[in-house]
């Protein structure tokens, strides 16, 4: 973090949206609802996953992993982010904004690869149904999950480290709402052409590979649905891979946003977007997964019932 004589930076300053605090309290109220949101539906979805047996299944293991994920990666960022709209001055320890850069990116990643790892459970189930128990079993679906984790913590890990070592000459402003990595590195007064270059790497390996293996797994299960007979059949199947397909399209729909649009002229819209895409989309991911979900709605009904009597 220092270079010879620079200064080193010890605390980082958040700008937010500090020029509109009439807009960051009504943000305080908003993201204040959609994180108890983000805590109250996930955590009911890890619960019921667990407390019944109809739900003990390689899909809703691999919806616990999520759930678990949008839990953990939105508090890492959201209840300080939360404080900071109601503080005149929005500051962060260097430790808290790498511990909160590394979480926020290892998260992410981990839930790319960990869609992939969904999307082949249902490529499985519905492309060869009479063996997925057999191919789909607890200690694969274990080793699936695991390498979802490994992969994002070594990914985050590498792009921490090297945004750290890099100078920033005692400029402190991350013109944002959390440490992002991106609004970190732009700080910096170093050649960065490393990082950049890390970074390409990664969201081709991590990020585009599993959206095109997602596509792939996609290709077959359509082509799957559309030979059965039956349209029960075919509803039956496809029923069973829309809430995943909806959840895929808003996650990668919004990085897709994110990274392939023109660069705003006001940068605040930039930083809505970025919200956007940490926590709405860790807000619907249960309530997707919930409302056309008979199974969910069972569980749900005798969790209910059986604390009524």
């Amino acid at each position: 973090m220092n270079g010879g004589n620079e200064s080193i930076v010890l605390e980082f300053l958040l700008l937010g949206l500090s020029k509109h605090p009439k807009i960051e309290i009504f943000l305080f109220v908003l993201c204040l609802g959609i994180y108890l949101v983000i805590l109250l539906g996930n955590s009911s979805l890890i619960i019921l996953s667990i407390m019944d047996s109809n739900l003990h299944t390689p899909m809703y293991f691999f919806l616990s992993n999520l759930s678990f994920m949008d839990i953990f990666g939105t508090s890492s960022f959201l209840p300080l982010m939360l404080v900071n709209f109601l503080s005149v001055r929005k500051t962060i320890s260097f430790a808290g904004c790498a511990l909160q850069m590394y979480l926020t990116h290892a998260l992410g990643t981990t839930e790319c690869v960990l869609l992939a790892m969904m999307a082949y459970d249902r490529y499985v189930a519905i492309c060869n149904p009479l063996r997925y128990t057999i191919i789909m079993n607890t200690r694969v679906c274990v080793q699936l999950a695991a390498l979802s984790w490994i992969v994002g913590t070594i990914n985050s890990l590498v792009q921490t480290i090297l945004a750290l070592r890099l100078s920033f000459c005692g400029n402190n402003i991350i013109d944002h709402f959390f440490c992002e990595i991106l609004a970190v590195l732009k700080l910096a007064c170093v050649d960065i052409s490393l990082n950049a270059f890390v970074m390409m790497m990664a969201v081709l390996l991590v990020t585009m590979t599993p959206m095109l293996l997602i596509l792939i797994s996609y290709v077959f299960i359509l082509a799957t649905i559309l030979r059965l007979n039956s349209a029960e059949g075919r509803k039956k199947a496809f029923s069973t891979c829309s809430a995943h397909l909806a959840v895929v399209i808003i996650f990668y729909g919004t990085i897709l946003f994110m990274y392939s649009k023109p660069k705003a002229k006001d940068p605040d819209s930039d930083k809505l977007i970025a919200l956007f895409y940490g926590a709405v989309t860790s807000m619907l991911n249960p309530i997707i997964y919930s409302l056309r979900n008979k199974e969910v709605k069972a569980a749900v009904k005798k969790v209910i019932s059986s604390i009524r009597t």
